[in-house]
């Protein structure tokens, strides 16, 4: 008997270097595109960081009016409350309409005051105040008076609330690079705990200035030295040649809701979030923990009551750092053993570099739209794999059926979060 207290995904949207919308980036995982280039000038203008995959040319109202089948009502109201928002607000916006409309919006049968809005980011737009910076120096007074609410994070939690409708509770949470997945977990803790019946989950676009940039690659934790002028060779995930990772935007979303609240509206689930778990490692620096990594792993498969065996496909953090790699490797042969050999690995970052704060959503979005086609995405620029034996996806597409999908995420400060995904409801 299904357990109607169970959680599925309703709704995904996704705004990315690769598709801006969800049909556009599944072509793109089956191809195995890649939206890696050179950063525009406004990001790349003396500093030394100069590869990513950035949202250029991006544009809300093109979206809404030619992609995203918007009524014309609701589409009037998020022009009038989004149109003139940063960019990483109107990507947010972007993925969640999809989602939304996915789920059976606008006209949803469900109190709005049961649907939550969680953000996962934190310091989400360092962009905004780099670029004002220096006309504040100049003319104080004339500074731009919605700095005041945009800089904040929860910028886009009141947008979202706004357009959406939602009445629920709403707020952002910081994980570092893992927000996207801790995000999806206490979105799913608060509908298990009866708070929600749903949850609107956007990770949000990290609208990085030069100045993180350059401190990224002044730490090494960038690519772009060996293949400066070869971008699309920069981004190596679990290859010798890898050398750090490449910045990407993105924003993605998913709805999540009790599998109760779906029946009832007639909404058929697209997975199950089986299991998750959310760990630190007791470790403040940008260091990776194998025990740290596996012991998430390992609590994910036990809340989902899911043996390492029976999992088909792990679409891992695989920022393609050294060390990174190295460690995560590791941990997944502690936790799988000997069924590492038969578990499919790939890494999305290497098609849309790392998106940071949205990674967590964006790959959770890859692996069940992976799960629903039947394939699995390549896995770019593995030309000699640091270990032999993961059964590491090529750099062709493979037609596989996964039923079972682990997706990883980890932060720096310790941070290790791990999600269950089914691909129909057990």
């Amino acid at each position: 008997m299904k357990d109607k207290s169970c959680v599925v995904v309703t709704g995904m949207g996704v705004v990315s270097s690769i598709g801006r919308d969800l049909i556009e980036f599944t072509a793109s995982l089956y191809r195995g595109t890649s939206g890696i280039g050179f950063l525009p000038s406004a990001l790349s203008d003396g500093v030394d960081a100069k590869i990513g995959a950035t949202l250029q040319d991006f544009s809300l109202d093109a979206a809404l009016l030619q992609r995203y089948a918007v009524p014309d009502s609701l589409a009037h109201a998020t022009l009038q409350c989004a149109n003139r928002m940063p960019l990483g607000v109107q990507a947010a916006v972007a993925a969640s309409l999809q989602a939304w409309l996915q789920a059976g919006g606008p006209e949803w049968n469900i109190d709005r005051r049961r649907v939550g809005v969680i953000v996962g980011g934190s310091n989400i737009s360092p962009r905004l105040p780099y670029e004002l910076n220096e006309k504040f120096r100049q003319a104080p007074t004339y500074l731009n008076p919605r700095y005041a609410y945009q800089y904040l994070d929860t910028l886009q939690v009141g947008v979202l609330s706004e357009i959406l409708g939602t009445r629920g509770e709403g707020f952002t949470v910081g994980g570092a690079s893992a927000s996207g997945n801790v995000a999806i977990i206490k979105a799913r803790q608060a509908i298990n705990s009866g708070d929600l019946d749903a949850c609107v989950v956007v990770g949000a676009m990290a609208d990085l200035s030069p100045m993180e940039l350059q401190s990224f690659f002044n730490i090494g934790a960038l690519a772009g030295k060996r293949f400066r002028d070869q971008p699309e060779k920069a981004c190596r995930p679990f290859d010798t040649q890898h050398e750090g990772f490449v910045y990407g935007q993105a924003a993605g979303c998913l709805v999540l809701e009790s599998l109760e609240s779906a029946e009832r509206r007639q909404v058929e689930p697209l997975a199950e979030i089986a299991g998750a778990a959310f760990l630190m490692d007791a470790n403040h620096l940008p260091d990776p923990s194998e025990e740290g990594e596996a012991m998430a792993m390992s609590s994910a498969l036990r809340q989902a009551g899911i043996g390492p065996e029976r999992v088909d496909y792990l679409n891992a953090h695989g920022t393609a750092s050294p060390l990174g790699d190295a460690t995560e490797i590791k941990a997944i042969k502690q936790v799988f053993a000997e069924k590492a050999e038969k578990l499919w690995v790939n890494s999305t970052k290497g098609l849309t570099g790392h998106c940071l704060y949205s990674a967590g959503v964006v790959e959770a979005v890859a692996t069940v739209v992976q799960m629903r086609e039947g394939f699995l995405h390549p896995n770019r620029n593995l030309d000699e794999p640091i270990e032999r034996v993961c059964r590491f996806c090529s750099t062709e597409s493979e037609a596989t059926q996964a039923e079972i999908a682990m997706s990883n995420s980890f932060g720096f400060g310790g941070i290790n979060t791990s999600i269950v995904l089914s691909k129909g409801v057990r």
